[in-house]
């Protein structure tokens, strides 16, 4: 008889984002009237760059012609887009990584979580909390988390680091042993970071005890602040503890374009093997590459004139960060994050859990955000809501909110 996979059996309900679309779509049958403005899921508003677009329709002009049309793209990606990345997405801050260590995907999501089929089911995870949830549905369906423990919100065999106000959302060095560590930098859902002085603590513990580090640096181009790296490679010794995933969704647009790539160096070795060739070989076998059209898209950004058009849609999503920060402040609400990051971070009020918190947002604002308890037991009594939105929604959010 087949036998199912029963780890999937030990995940709690849905995942976060369908259960919260669930409840809004539920609440909109009952009030087809209600305003509602979303700042819930990262998704994005403002449309495609200019250069974007532009290498969107040469690319496609191009499939429509026998002499330039192309077929199945490269499965680790077009050594246009490598090249493009290697220069100006690292060697221009001082990293040293080659083209041939950048393995183009269709998404950070899905790099986040593959990555984990590489690793031994016994293999220790610790993740900080909160935390995006891709890093620890994708382990607990590989089996290696143990049981859920509703009472607690936890799995039994992750290591959670938290990260919340008391601790200024630094976490701590794991006191246990670990094989993986995943680090989201700025942080997915806290809008935090932290300093190099900070991550190279990590590092150097990193390379001490023979730790991997998972780096996602999805939100890098969001970073302000001087004395925060934009990537972990900028930290000496990250080159043998350490491999990065990126997108392209959060800087350029691409949610619905779908592009994002991971870096693993050549150096990078554990129990013998080279986890270069592990994920080339992985890639290769299940992946039949991003295609051209998208590819062409990728490279515009790197682009003089794209990377000027990305720092222009950033930074109309920071203005809105600034907007809703402040604005929460102004209101008397604890608030972190919105700096260097395109989420803001909030102490729920009078006590109230985060999803009391959410439901009183729909039915009595019509806003819709996120639960901090969704991403993780030391997210409850916080919630989240991003920049995202248009400004003129963020502002109507906003005043809603005041009131």
């Amino acid at each position: 008889m087949l036998k199912v996979n029963r780890n999937y059996q030990k995940l709690p309900g849905s995942y976060l984002f369908s259960d919260i679309a669930k409840k809004v779509a539920a609440y909109q049958e009952k009030n087809k009237d209600a305003d509602i403005i979303r700042l819930g899921i990262g998704d994005v508003t403002r449309p495609l760059t200019p250069s974007v677009i532009a290498a969107l329709h040469k690319a496609t002009d191009e499939m429509a012609d026998e002499k330039t049309f192309h077929g199945y793209a490269p499965d680790l990606g077009y050594d246009f887009l490598r090249q493009a990345i290697a220069e100006k997405a690292y060697r221009s801050r001082g990293c040293d990584i080659a083209p041939d260590e950048i393995f183009v995907s269709d998404g950070a999501k899905s790099d986040s979580g593959n990555i984990q089929e590489l690793f031994s089911e016994d293999a220790k995870v610790a993740v900080t909390d909160p935390v995006y949830p891709v890093y620890v549905d994708s382990n607990a369906m590989s089996g290696r988390l143990g049981d859920f423990d509703s009472a607690t919100g936890k799995w039994t065999r992750l290591t959670y680091l938290p990260c919340t106000a008391e601790n200024s959302f630094v976490p701590e060095l794991p006191k246990e042993e670990v094989d993986i560590i995943y680090l989201c930098l700025p942080n997915n859902p806290t809008g935090t970071t932290l300093k190099k002085t900070e991550l190279k603590e990590w590092v150097d513990y990193a390379n001490r005890t023979g730790a991997l580090i998972i780096y996602d640096a999805a939100y890098e181009a969001y970073i302000s602040e001087d004395d925060v790296c934009h990537s972990i490679f900028e930290i000496e010794g990250a080159r043998e503890c350490a491999l990065e995933i990126r997108s392209f969704s959060k800087n350029a647009g691409f949610t619905g374009v779908r592009l994002g790539y991971t870096v693993i160096p050549k150096d990078l070795t554990r129990d013998g093997v080279k986890l270069h060739q592990m994920w080339a070989r992985r890639h290769g076998t299940k992946f039949n590459g991003a295609p051209y059209i998208i590819q062409r898209a990728g490279e515009a950004v790197y682009s003089d004139a794209g990377l000027k058009e990305v720092q222009e849609t950033v930074g109309y999503y920071m203005k809105n960060a600034t907007v809703i920060r402040e604005g929460l402040l102004d209101a008397g609400y604890s608030v972190y994050g919105g700096v260097n990051a395109p989420y803001i971070w909030l102490k729920t009020p009078d006590k109230m859990t985060s999803w009391d918190f959410f439901d009183y947002l729909l039915t009595e604002k019509n806003i819709v955000g996120t639960p901090g308890s969704g991403f993780g037991p030391s997210g409850e009594g916080y919630f989240r809501l991003t920049a995202f939105g248009t400004y003129e929604n963020t502002l109507r959010a906003l005043e809603r909110i005041k009131k």
